[in-house]
Parts: structure tokens; sequence; C-alpha cells
């Protein structure tokens, strides 16, 4: 009953006259093997119907009306291609529709987290993309940050480190933000003292697509990979030009407005992304506290490009600045007395990448990037103001073969932090140089099999080295049925940057003990099946993911004398296991989104196993788009987490979160609205969320959204 809105819509349309029907009938195949492209997407124009083609590449339009027909076909890695049919079709057998490949559409499926680009559908590794139109509707939702588009993926939880600031980490299959690397474009950012604020300091207006690699990772770019890593793929120049304004409004008194230009110059191209957020104080629970921080926050992002015959560079610069304060209303909007938490943030990153290419097969490629990372954090009578550096330098050599694909390389990764002394603790500056050698395989044994290794060493100056192995296989048991299995090894070298340090503003922590300290190490693996078909006109994707992590001497909070704590390698370990169950339904103009995750995490520490706080076991990701392309998008969503266990041993409450968007598209530009969390589900509505005073609060764990419901809407022009 809760789609019949959507009927009317249908009916508008959809509707057309009925007369003298026949079949009209396609088979879709590669121009150069002459192979059936299978799940091919066959639309006719004029009746607004689409279909899939079956496991023989073939597809039927029954009791279609006499006449002349637009037929558009695409698929991915493969340039769409338009035909003109008229029915009845003489003679009344199948009629060859012959696709080329397109280097185009292959940009925007070729995964390159993995460093051997390959399309994702001849990857081993288990990889997923958000990118084209999923990546546009999330991005509608909340055009400011990515934290919303990250946790509405199943197996991925953005977990809310501050009560009052909104700062937010990322947990993939129910680990600790600190064990999934993020990178940009290939480029490791974003760790250490920035991991927390990294998710609402980035716009997606200029991301092409996202990909995550679920489960240990260490190997392809070394440490932190221990969850998994989320690639962040930048738009690049293409021959048409491209500007994109975007203006959104928040019913919380936010106001982001973001700009994208890119464009191609003969031999050169340029891409420039600037963009302003900001929100006003948000108390939607009248409780004296803000769900949602004061911030402005400012972004200008340019890159060049000089494209040669044989050798291609870009180089870029990133500088982003932010001041966000949080805590007592009154404080605030008053500057009456009361608790707060600023955090004031300047970053300022530089990006450089040059490849050669020798011969169709064999390419050199160098990467540099290097990040000035300046965050200062206070709250009364406390400030933790630190300058973390960090950089990136990769030499690597790429060959391409007919059935096997080869990665070699060596890097340098450097990172330092400068603390300034403050009254309470002892400073905690470190410096980590990790060099690195690397060797990765892909190789298509078959048809059927393809098979991908890696194998990297890691010396990490203060804690020795270390050795990962990876392997990973893909096995194509039928044209519909697919199957990867995959594992490695991972490790993460010890900080005092972690969730939990970031929930107390790393107040009375004291320093690693370098001597004493050793790196956390980790094994996983991953198991999944891969299904897609059509019924008829219902295409059906099924996806069913089998995941287990174990994580040896994780660093866990230790209490110490004069009421300070510090962090020790525990003596037992930390697993979690599980798996996520995806399913995707189409039918004309409507594609139904099932997800479910089983997540089991747990410590075992002292003979005892006891649920990992702050992961929910249980969580549902339902979405149901109605789409006339081009004109109309409508999204209805629901997700649901269980219970969580907080970190003083009890119980949160299960909770859903609802949202609703929609977007009217015209030929340059398209209006959108979302109401988000129409519900109204916030935490503070299940309990308090403090004790004590306003003046001086204790928070309880945040499990829940605190900014309730929600209603933003805006503005996109393309020119």
């Amino acid at each position: 009953m809760k789609y019949l809105f959507l009927f009317p819509f249908v009916l508008f349309f959809n509707s057309f006259s009925i007369y003298a029907q026949s079949t009209l009938r396609l088979s879709v195949k590669n121009s150069e093997s002459k192979e059936p492209l299978i799940g091919a997407t066959v639309k006719i124009i004029e009746l607004n119907k689409a279909r899939l083609t079956d496991s023989v590449g073939n597809v039927a339009f029954e009791q279609t009306p006499d006449g002349n027909y637009t037929i558009n076909v695409s698929f991915i890695g493969f340039a769409d291609k338009a035909i003109s049919i008229k029915t009845p079709q003489y003679p009344s057998t199948f009629q060859e529709v012959l696709m080329e490949e397109g280097e185009e559409e292959e940009e925007e499926i070729i995964v390159t987290a993995t460093r051997i680009s390959r399309t994702i559908e001849n990857t081993p590794t288990r990889t997923e993309v958000i990118s084209g139109e999923e990546l546009t509707e999330k991005g509608n939702m909340k055009p400011g940050d990515i934290r919303m588009m990250l946790n509405e993926s199943t197996g991925i939880q953005t977990q809310q480190t501050s009560a009052t600031s909104f700062n937010a980490g990322i947990r993939i299959q129910g680990l600790d933000g600190r064990y999934t690397q993020m990178l940009r474009d290939g480029y490791p950012m974003y760790s250490g003292f920035a991991g927390s604020l990294s998710l609402l300091q980035i716009a997606p207006l200029d991301l092409k697509q996202v990909e995550v690699i679920k489960g240990a990772a260490s190997t392809l770019y070394g440490g932190g990979a221990i969850a998994g890593l989320v690639n962040l793929v930048s738009k690049t120049p293409v021959e048409e030009r491209e500007l994109n304004f975007l203006a959104n409004a928040t019913s919380a008194g936010g106001l982001d407005l973001s700009s994208f230009y890119s464009e191609k110059y003969g031999k050169t191209g340029l891409t420039v992304f600037a963009s302003r957020n900001s929100n006003t104080a948000f108390d939607p629970a009248s409780i004296g506290l803000t769900a949602i921080p004061a911030f402005k926050r400012y972004t200008i992002n340019p890159r060049f490009f000089v494209y040669g015959k044989n050798t291609t560079a870009d180089v870029g610069i990133n500088y982003t600045t932010e001041n966000r304060t949080g805590g007592s209303m009154d404080y605030i909007k008053k500057g009456s007395a009361g608790f707060f938490e600023k955090n004031n943030t300047d970053r300022f990153t530089t990006q450089f990448g040059i490849a050669h290419r020798f011969n169709e097969h064999a390419t050199l490629q160098f990467k540099n990037s290097f990040s000035r990372f300046n965050r200062i954090l206070s709250i009364p009578d406390y400030i933790f103001n630190a300058l973390q550096q960090s950089s990136f330098s990769e030499l690597s050599w790429n060959r391409k073969g007919e059935n096997s694909d080869w990665v070699v390389g060596t890097n340098l990764v450097t990172e330092s932090l400068v603390e300034k002394p403050n009254a309470i603790d002892p400073k905690r500056d470190y410096r980590f140089n990790t060099f690195g050698i690397f060797i990765q395989n892909a190789w298509s044994i078959s048809e059927k099999i393809v098979l991908e290794t890696g194998l990297r060493g890691d010396h990490i100056n203060e804690f020795g080295f270390e050795v990962l192995p990876r392997v990973s296989a893909m096995f194509r048991l039928t044209p519909e049925l697919t199957t990867r299995i995959g594992g490695g090894y991972g490790y993460k070298p010890p900080t005092i940057f972690t969730e939990e340090a970031e929930r107390r503003q790393f107040r009375n922590l004291l320093p690693i003990d370098m001597i004493n300290s050793r790196n956390e190490r980790s094994k996983g693996i991953n198991w999944d099946i891969n299904y897609k078909t059509s019924i008829g006109d219902l295409g059906l994707s099924f996806n069913q993911l089998f995941f287990y992590t174990k994580l040896s001497h994780p660093l866990v909070l230790a209490n110490t004398s004069g009421n300070k704590v510090e962090f020790d390698n525990a003596a037992g370990f930390l697993d979690t296991k599980g798996m996520e169950t995806n399913l995707r339904l189409t039918y004309a103009d409507f594609k139904l989104f099932l997800g479910y995750t089983h997540t089991d995490a747990s410590t075992h520490f002292a003979n005892a196993k006891q649920w990992l706080p702050l992961t929910a076991r249980h969580r549902l990701n339902n979405v149901l788009m109605y789409e006339i392309e081009d004109k109309l998008k409508l999204g209805l969503e629901a997700y649901y987490f269980s219970k969580q266990k907080l970190g003083d041993g009890s119980f949160g409450r299960d909770y859903w979160i609802t949202g609703f968007m929609a977007e009217k598209l015209w030929e340059k530009w398209s209006l959108f609205i979302n109401f988000e969390n129409f519900t109204n589900t916030r935490q503070t509505k299940f309990e308090k969320i403090y004790t004590g005073t306003l003046l001086n609060p204790v928070f309880r764990d945040i499990y829940a959204p605190v900014d309730g419901f929600v209603v933003n809407g805006g503005l996109k022009i393309r020119i």
C-alpha cells in the first residue's frame, strides 16, 4: 500500500495507444568476438519500455504496437547504440545488434583501487562501485559531504565520535575506523589526526565513482587497510566541457554551494572544484546542546593535466579550511558559559602523477602526494593543537599482456605529528617512515577462471618488517553465475588516533610506548556469489558475501597512575564474521534494492568473549527508485539497525531511519528535495545522551542519529 502514490506517475508517463501488435526481437552481441552480451539494457524510447538480455543475449518485447521505433542498447564497457526498427519485423527472427567497446563507458567502470586496471566484471578482487546515477542520487541527499553516501551501503557504518560536533569515522564489517584506508585517486590520505573529520570535509560533486574493497587489503597500499579501503575517484577532463553548479539548503540551517569545471584543451586539460559549506547550530531535541554544530568550510581544488604521445601527467592542489563549534547553544549563540568543542582545521594537499608508455603493453608510473593538516581541538580547560604532515611516493611498472597483467613497484610513506605543549599531557609527537616493495599479478587462466595474487613487504622504522601475501580468484560457473574468493594479511602501526581517543578529545592520554608496542596484525577472507539474469521484463541481480577477519594484539585503552590512560597491545584478539546479502530488481522504470548485513564482532581477551561495542549485528537496507530517464527521479528508503552494545556495558535500542527523495530534471538544470529521517528517529528521544550538567557533561556513546528529521533541497545547473 505504501507505494500506491507512485501509480499516477506510472500511468501518466507510460501511457500509449494499442493498435495492431507484434513481437520485437533483438540479439545483442560483441562486435569483435560475436559473444552474446548478457544483461544488456534494451530500451524502446517511444514506449519508455526497457528489458535486459537473457543468458544468450536475446530480448523480446511481446505485444508491441506496429510502427517505427528508436531502440537504445547499452552495456557496461561498451558504447551505447541507437537503431531504428519497424514492426512487424520481416523476417520475424532475432535482429542482430553488434556493440563496440567504448572508451568513455570503460572509464566509468574500470576499477583502479586494485592497481591492475580491469573492468569490474573481470576483476577477481570483490569491488563495490558507486558511480553514475547512484552517486548523483546519494549526492542529492547530502551534497555537503560523503558520510551518508557510505553509511547507506551494506557492511559499512559511519560511527559518530562526538555528540556535539558531528565528527565521525567509517567502520567496515564492524571494525574500528582506523582499520579502513581512505584513498583519493589511489593516493593514501586522511589518516591519523584527520580521520574523524575526513568524511565531513569531502563533497561529492567532483567524484566520478567510489570504489570499496572490503577485507584485508594492506597488500595493495600498505598498512591501515585491515577492514578494507575506500578509493574516491575524481572526474577528469573529457572531450566535452563540463560546468556544474549546486545549491542546497536544509531545514537545520545548512547551506551548500558547490561548483565543478572540467575541459580538455587539445593536449592539456583542467578541472576545478570549489565549495562553501556551512550550518548554524541546531538543537532539535531542545536540550541545550548542538546535534549539528555551527561551522563554515571552504574548499578549492584545481587540477591540471598534460597529454603527450606516450607521456601523461597531472598536478593538483587541494585546500580546505573549516571552523566547527559544537556544544552549548547558549555558549554559541549568546557567548555565555557552557560546554563547547571547537575544531579549527586547515588542510593543504598536493598531488602529482606522471606515466610514460613504452609500448601498448608496458607503462612506468610515478606518483607523489603531500598533506599538511593542522587541527586545533579545544574544550573548556583543554586544547590539543597539532600539525600532521604526511607524504606518499610510489614508482611502479605495469605490464598488460593478453592473459596476464603485472604490477611491480616500490613506495615510501612518511607521517609525522608535532604537538604544541599543553599543561596536562606530555607531547605525543611521532615520525613514521615506511618503505615498501610490492608485486601483483592478474592471470586469466581461461574464460572461466581468473587468478589475482600479490605480495608486499613493508618496513616501518619504529616497528619492523611486515610480509603481506594476498590471493583472490574468480570463477564464472555459468554466464549468469560468478563466484569470488580471496584473502590476505594486513597490519596497522599503533597510534593514539582511534575512535576511543577522539571521544575523550585526547585528554589525559599518554603517548604510544614505541619500545613495547607492536603492529596490529590481521588475517581475513571473503567469499561471494553473484547471480544476474532476467525473467521476462524483470531484471534480477543477487550477491551473497561471507566474511571473516581476525585481528591479533589490537590496541586497547588501559588505565595508568595519575588518572591517565594509554594504549597497549591486548594479549588476545578480536574477530568479526558475518555476511552481506544484496538483491537488485528492475522492472520498467522501477528499481528495488534490498540489503541485509549480519555482523558478529567480538573481543577475545583473557579467555572471555565480549560483544564489540558500537556494532549493529543486524542491518537492513531497502531502497525503491522510480526513474523516467532525464525527466524524473523518486526514491524511498528505509534502514534498520539492531541494538548495539555501548562502551559502559549497557545496550542501545534498535531503530529505523526512513527517507524520501525527488528530483525533476530538465535539459540544463534540475530541482531536488530530500526528506531525510522523516520518522524523526533520534537517540535523544530514546534516552538522555549525557550525565552531569551542561557546564560539564559526560556523554554516552552515540549509536543513533541525533539530528532527527531534516529536509534539504536545491538546484543543480549543467552548462
